[in-house]
């Protein structure tokens, strides 16, 4: 992993601005479209752009909660209703592909494809049945694509900084150098705890004590399996930064702010205060999983699983401990749509 071509400005505490406008008419059709599709162990999500100035316009995308890994920890397979939930999604990629006349485009996936000795043949199945190819690519790929897609939202300072993907089934962690004209890789890691393998393993309780006993196994867990890690960490940096992209951010970003639904202009490139991530992230721990569907932007499909995402996070601001943590909502896609359209790869 080398330098990281920078395609977007850095930008400091404000959101994200809007997405860029449409191209003048008449020049829209005459630009490829380029595609990029993340499987991941609990979401499939898919992006459709085209070039646009130094970055790229967001013609179309797609974003479902699939399981693909759920009850992977135990078997060690892909279950057949995972297997069809994702077919079911993949299928909708494909239709949109099509209809865009995309020219290029990569699909891949992740952890829950990695880890399932039905990995290869799910993809075999997933090409059969709906034209897609998916790339299963390894960890030190995820990370440099994460970090291609969102490291124009690393904070202006100096010294190393740290960008995390909590998934499904991993967390990539990647220093970055920013001293340079591009971002430069200087050390990675990938923890085999996501949200999904992370609930069910050590999940659970049904009571106060036992969910603070779960959160306490969880964190533990995460901390043993980031060790090494965090031994190699530079130590003495004068303002340490973290940015974070991954819905377990977003979506704690999200009751940061008091949103009542989900709003991507007000999450991406936000700057929250370390303490505020970890003062959510305990009272959400603290909860039952009917009272955090209760709460916004949490709701029924992230109930059970954003507290391994918390205890995920607490860890990663222990071993690196900033005063603010950086929310990306992009990521992977942005990675690979930005090496298809020809930013160097680092």
């Amino acid at each position: 992993m080398g330098d990281v071509s920078a395609r977007l400005p850095y930008r400091q505490d404000r959101p994200a601005r809007p997405a860029p406008a449409r191209p003048p008419r008449g020049r829209w059709h005459d630009a490829h479209a380029y595609a990029a599709l993340d499987l991941g162990t609990n979401n499939c999500r898919l992006l459709i752009a085209r070039p646009q100035g130094p970055g790229f316009a967001v013609v179309d995308a797609f974003s479902r909660i699939v399981r693909l890994g759920e009850g992977l920890a135990a078997s060690g397979r892909l279950s057949d209703a995972a297997v069809e939930r994702t077919i079911a999604a993949l299928r909708v990629c494909a239709d949109k592909l099509k209809r865009r006349n995309v020219t290029l485009a990569r699909s891949v996936a992740t952890e829950a494809c990695r880890r399932a000795v039905n990995g290869p043949a799910f993809i075999e199945r997933v090409h059969e049945e709906t034209g897609i190819r998916l790339d299963i690519i390894s960890a030190e790929e995820e990370a440099r694509l994460a970090v291609l897609g969102c490291h124009a939202l690393i904070e202006p300072g100096g010294g190393p900084a740290l960008v995390f993907d909590i998934g499904g089934g991993s967390t990539e962690l990647v220093l970055v150098d920013t001293e340079g004209p591009a971002p430069r890789v200087i050390d990675w890691h990938s923890a085999p705890w996501g949200v999904v393998s992370l609930t069910e393993s050590a999940g659970g309780g049904e009571d106060a004590e036992g969910r603070a006993k779960s959160y306490a196994a969880m964190r533990a867990l995460v901390a043993d399996s980031m060790a090494a890690f965090a031994a190699r960490l530079p130590r003495g940096v004068a303002r340490p930064r973290l940015l974070g992209t991954s819905g377990t951010v977003t979506t704690l970003g999200s009751v940061h702010l008091g949103l009542s639904h989900y709003d991507r202009s007000a999450v991406d490139g936000l700057i929250a205060p370390a303490s505020a991530m970890r003062d959510i992230s305990r009272s959400l721990a603290e909860k039952s999983i009917a009272e955090r569907a209760k709460v916004a932007c949490i709701g029924n499909e992230r109930a059970d699983l954003v507290v391994a995402g918390c205890a995920i996070l607490e860890t990663i601001m222990d071993l690196w401990p900033a005063e603010r943590l950086g929310i990306a909502d992009r990521g992977i896609r942005e990675g690979i749509l930005r090496s298809l359209m020809g930013t160097p790869k680092p």
